[in-house]
């Protein structure tokens, strides 16, 4: 086991200052051995490179910055490569991250793809696909634990309630992703804001 994929209890605690922002090269390089690196998705290394390699962001801000670009249209890696980018540099930020993020994929996709015009009936690279999805399956459960881990360090009851209510009603009862989120949103926003006001007075 390598020394990134060291369990949950293992990260690094909140940091008490961030590192200096990168540069525009240092955005589009990280990005693109994120984007290289992400067999399966990049939300993992993602989160490896932006919270515990470059503490860019704790752990909060990059859950609070992932749970923004889910509201948003578009690819969720996407939007947060965008949104962090901006966020650091500017507008020239967020070109950075999602020329970096979308380049590389991108070139090496398009020979992929004409490799598999031709070669895709083979049954071996259909076994080693599957292999590859199941694997791409194990790093999505992986990083939805890490992202979980400070909400678990604060047990804080809503925030837990209200992430259980949104595995249920789209997990589960197979509601509908929008719908869902008007109600969810609203109230996490209206219960959050009573109770942040309620303890400040």
């Amino acid at each position: 086991m390598s020394p990134d994929s060291a369990p949950a209890a293992q990260e690094p605690d909140i940091p008490t200052a961030h590192a200096a922002p990168p540069g525009l090269l240092d955005l589009f390089l990280a990005f693109a051995r994120m984007s290289l690196a992400g067999f399966g998705g990049v939300l993992v290394f993602a989160r490896r490179a932006i919270v515990e390699q470059h503490r860019w962001m704790t752990a909060d801000e990059f859950n609070e910055t992932f749970a923004l670009c889910h509201f948003l249209p578009g690819p969720n890696i996407v939007n947060l490569s965008v949104v962090f980018g901006a966020r650091l540099r500017g507008i020239a930020g967020g070109v950075a991250a999602f020329a970096g993020l979308l380049l590389p994929p991108t070139l090496i996709m398009t020979v992929l793809a004409i490799a598999y015009a031709r070669f895709g009936d083979l049954d071996v690279l259909r076994r080693s696909l599957a292999g590859i999805s199941c694997a791409a399956v194990g790093l999505l459960i992986a990083v939805v634990f890490r992202m979980m881990t400070p909400l678990l360090k604060r047990m804080d009851p809503l925030a837990l309630i209200l992430m259980l209510g949104v595995f249920l009603a789209i997990g589960v009862l197979r509601l509908p992703l929008p719908a869902v989120l008007l109600v969810a949103i609203p109230i996490s926003i209206g219960a959050t804001y009573f109770l942040r006001r309620k303890v400040a007075a």
